[in-house]
């Protein structure tokens, strides 16, 4: 490895940086993360952008080829104008799930930022996106860059040819339901951008082929006898639609019956790109956690080899405590539990647990307290489990003391609150599986199906929200969202809120044609 000139061992000295300096080390870093972490990534891709690139691509969910929509800019003024006053500031960088896996380093970063960002987003989260099984099950690194290339050169044609307020009319809608249009229960299939736009040139031939503008103006039928007939079929209707179905885009892009082919197509890009991000929905506390335990053993092992000066690492200390810091429940600044502050406290505590064990952590973690494997243990987990397993598995009762957890129980019927798990073994158990619960996308995400539609009568989509736990959605936005699913299915549209437990009808609701 190649210093300096000089007397100094140092891999750099100073806020400034150049490329000679990245390169020296981002070699230091590496040899650190795969020799002594044993870490399995991407090839790295990096690039140096200014604070309005990174502004953009906030604004654009982080990716670097986006289609444009106006939800975008409107995001990157409101970022802009907070950032421009002092009231927020950027991520020093962005890392993207691809292969490789590109991280964006904010030029403004001092040389010894460069180094802590390099740290956490080239190694720490490059490995969990290409071991962790979630990323590996349900998203394709190599191929999403060039399909979001044909994403955003296809919805440009579509403005050309179809205009801009029609395709932002598709778009709205589809945004509206990006969080209902992924599966969480089966694989979609991996596409290469060729295959995705030869599919694309199939359907499009398909339909054309096959449309007739007859069907639009088929009278509603109204005899009793077929009505009651197509009833009595109602099973083998659902049956041959697959319902109920979860995934409303799918279900939409697939049956709509007004819908052009472009617009079908448009729905199935906005439904990949929600596909994309659902496995870091799941894992924000063990992907945030992985990087930021990455990087602080990375700089430590830096500054223990004598590479990098007490300064620099004072500096990357400094942002490493900000990033990390857990504000109290009556902290103005609180908003919740930090997932980087959770993530690296449990990898912390994963570490202390195999090498110094006390007489408790052997009774609750038999298999791995005293080991002194703490790297294999973090391996195994950052590959097998999302955050709801993570936490049920390895959050300790030292740590449950540590950040002073506690359940609450609140009835809706009681004038009150109940703490209803303390710190005791029986309330150990209760708060870490509570709180692993509060991290289960499929118990947080309203679970809302089309569960019936007749084809051959009015054409209605019934809908249906399971209700756990009370819990019902928010009427304003619960309206507008299904005036959206009115837009995209072309006919009325219910929707029915029923109880889980007692199968009682909560609510209901409509969009019909105006």
């Amino acid at each position: 490895m190649s210093k300096q000139s000089g007397t100094s061992n140092f891999l750099f000295e100073g806020s400034d940086w150049n490329f000679d300096t990245l390169s020296r080390v981002y070699d230091a870093i590496e040899k650190v993360a795969l020799e002594d972490l044993k870490l399995d990534v991407y090839r790295n891709q990096m690039e140096i952008i200014s604070s309005e690139q990174m502004l953009d691509a906030y604004s654009s969910i982080g990716m670097p080829l986006m289609y444009q929509h106006w939800s975008f800019g409107k995001r990157f003024v409101y970022e802009d104008t907070l950032y421009r006053k002092g009231r927020r500031g950027l991520a020093y960088e962005l890392v993207i799930n691809s292969n490789p896996c590109i991280t964006y380093l904010m030029e403004e970063n001092t040389m010894a930022m460069q180094t802590l960002v390099t740290a956490h987003a080239s190694f720490g989260h490059n490995h969990f996106f290409k071991n962790n099984y979630l990323f590996k099950l349900w998203t394709d690194a190599g191929a999403i860059l060039g399909y979001m290339d044909f994403a955003k050169r296809y919805i440009a044609k579509c403005e050309e040819r179809f205009g801009l307020a029609a395709v932002e009319s598709i778009l709205d809608s589809a945004h509206a339901l990006m969080d209902h249009g992924v599966f969480r229960y089966r694989r979609p299939p991996r596409l290469s951008p060729q295959k995705v736009q030869d599919r694309v040139r199939e359907r499009l031939e398909y339909e054309e082929q096959n449309y007739n503008e007859l069907w639009r103006t088929l009278p509603q039928t109204h005899n009793e006898d077929e009505e009651a007939e197509v009833e009595d079929n109602a099973q083998d209707r659902k049956r041959a639609l697959n319902l109920p179905e979860e995934n409303l885009l799918y279900f939409l892009e697939k049956n709509s019956l007004v819908l052009e082919p472009w617009q079908r197509e448009i729905l199935r890009i906005v439904r990949v790109i929600g596909q994309y991000f659902y496995p870091q929905r799941q894992t924000k506390v063990m992907n945030e956690g992985c990087a930021t335990f990455v990087h602080y053993h990375i700089i430590n092992a830096l500054f223990d080899k004598g590479e990098i000066s007490e300064g620099a690492l004072l500096e990357m200390l400094h942002s490493h405590t900000n990033v990390v810091m857990q504000p109290d429940f009556n902290d103005p600044r609180y908003g919740g539990i930090n997932p980087y502050a959770l993530g690296f406290a449990m990898m912390q505590d994963i570490q202390r647990i195999c090498t110094e064990p006390t007489s408790e952590d052997r009774d609750w973690f038999p298999a791995i307290a005293g080991t002194g494997k703490w790297r294999e243990t973090l391996l195994e987990a950052w590959e097998n489990h999302r955050d709801e397993s993570f936490i049920l598995q390895y959050l300790s009762p030292a740590l449950i003391r540590r950040f002073r957890l506690f359940t609450l129980g609140d009835k809706a019927d009681e004038p009150f609150l109940e703490v209803s798990s303390i710190h005791n073994e029986r309330g150990y158990e209760k708060i870490r599986s509570s709180l692993a619960r509060s991290y289960d996308i499929g118990a947080i995400t309203p679970d809302i199906q089309v569960v019936d539609v007749n084809m051959l009568g009015d054409r209605q989509l019934r809908l249906q929200h399971n209700i756990r736990n009370g819990i019902v959605l928010e009427e304003n936005s619960r309206d507008a969202t299904l005036r959206h699913v009115r837009r995209l299915w072309g006919y009325d549209v219910s929707l029915v809120g029923r109880d889980n437990a007692t199968g009682k009808m909560v609510y209901e609701a409509a969009a019909k044609a105006r």
